[in-house]
């Protein structure tokens, strides 16, 4: 009796381990060859996407096509193509996407409830990359920094200051707020006053400033300088110059100015006044 139920045990679990097996045979020929497929594609789709963002994004490097469009495409090319694939191989594999597409679209609600402010930025990357008031490698002032475009993604954009610090503008309040371009222009004006005392020539002054400007290789010759008397001072006359000069040149000729009417005028004997205090001890 005891080998016949010892008997029949074996038999019914050589059968449960027969179709467990077929199970597993049928699941590797089936589903399991999807799967591997599903991730060589998977691999393979998104290092094509990569080439590809990567080549969009070098067409920014020519003159023919903007650079600030071209990486922009290139990033929201690169994800959205990455996340069609995804979506995609998994329906190959068999799963329902319909409930994921429900999750995908439920997670996209919350998800634009908790980051409404990141949503305003967004909205401020579109007008930035649609009305284009600054491009990659202009040098702009906006939000109280100056500085150079290093990159202007989605939400906000990268800036590098000329002492080489990364400031990371939100782009809502970069598209709301005044923005300074001195790049889109091709050249600039400067402005100074230069101050002599009342005791100094002032026609002696004029000429050195006239001199500097006509031998200054940075300053433009047309539109033509100004060089004038702007206010009389409670203890100085104010001379008001103005210049052109490209825009690349705009440190250099500033510079040049600063350091030659200073020479000049120690050399010349011009005076420039500063602040004094007169101190007179009364005896009682």
């Amino acid at each position: 009796m005891n080998t016949l139920l010892e008997a029949s045990v074996t038999s019914d679990a050589e059968k449960l381990l027969g179709t467990v097996a077929d199970h597993l045979v049928s699941w590797c020929l089936n589903t399991g060859i999807k799967i591997l497929i599903a991730v060589i594609l998977l691999v393979v789709s998104f290092k094509i996407i990569t080439v590809i963002s990567r080549k969009i994004e070098k067409k920014g490097d020519s003159e023919k096509y903007d650079k600030t469009i071209m990486k922009t495409l290139a990033y929201i090319f690169g994800v959205a193509a990455k996340v069609v694939v995804a979506v995609g191989l998994v329906g190959y594999v068999g799963i329902d996407t319909s409930g994921i597409t429900a999750l995908i679209a439920s997670l996209g609600v919350c998800f634009g409830l908790a980051v409404n402010g990141a949503v305003a930025n967004i909205a401020g990357g579109v007008l930035i990359i649609v009305t284009r008031p600054f491009r990659v490698d202009d040098y702009i002032e906006a939000q109280g920094v100056s500085g150079t475009v290093e990159d202007i993604h989605m939400t906000c954009t990268k800036i590098r200051t000329p002492d080489n610090k990364t400031v990371f503008i939100p782009n809502g309040s970069l598209a709301n707020g005044n923005i300074t371009n001195y790049s889109l222009k091709d050249t600039r004006r400067i402005d100074f006053t230069f101050s002599i005392g009342y005791s100094s020539d002032y026609d002696k002054a004029k000429e050195i400033i006239t001199n500097l400007i006509d031998s200054g290789d940075a300053i433009l010759k047309n539109p033509a300088a100004y060089v004038g008397m702007s206010k009389h001072n409670a203890s100085s006359i104010d001379i008001t110059v103005r210049i052109w000069v490209n825009s690349s040149d705009y440190a250099k000729a500033n510079l040049y100015m600063l350091e030659g009417v200073k020479r000049e005028f120690d050399a010349n004997g011009i005076e420039i006044p500063f602040n004094q205090l007169d101190v007179h001890v009364k005896n009682s």
